[in-house]
């Protein structure tokens, strides 16, 4: 089993940047695809990214390409997402999970293991 903390959530301005961090515990991360997925109020939880388990492959939806950006340290034990330009429309619950489906997993129903999530407002 793997647990999964989230931090790095905070307030910003419109065209901020705020760095996600995802620590993980339990199994060896390394074996594990992990995710960012967020859920604004009212809306589904939606995929962000998602990378491979060495980090050589990545995935973004469309709408945070460019802006946002997802890489791991398997030494660490982490997962970061990196956000840059930020809008408004970015404010949400950020969650990172942890998975074993292959290809990487772009929809929730390919992880395993969530984390608690982190709140991320953008102010405009």
């Amino acid at each position: 089993q793997v647990q999964l903390v989230e931090s790095g959530g905070g307030l910003v301005q419109a065209g901020g940047s705020l760095r996600l961090s995802c620590a993980a515990s339990g199994r060896t991360f390394s074996t594990y695809r992990m995710g960012w997925f967020r859920q604004a109020p009212g809306k589904e939880r939606e995929f962000v990214a998602a990378i491979s388990r060495s980090g050589g492959t990545t995935y973004y939806t469309d709408s945070v390409k460019g802006r946002l950006t997802i890489s791991r340290d398997n030494a660490k034990n982490t997962v970061y997402l990196h956000m840059n330009s930020l809008k408004p429309e970015d404010t949400a619950v950020y969650y990172c999970a942890a998975g074993g489906a292959r290809p990487v997993p772009t929809t929730t129903q390919g992880y395993d293991y969530w984390g608690q999530g982190t709140q991320v407002t953008v102010s405009s």
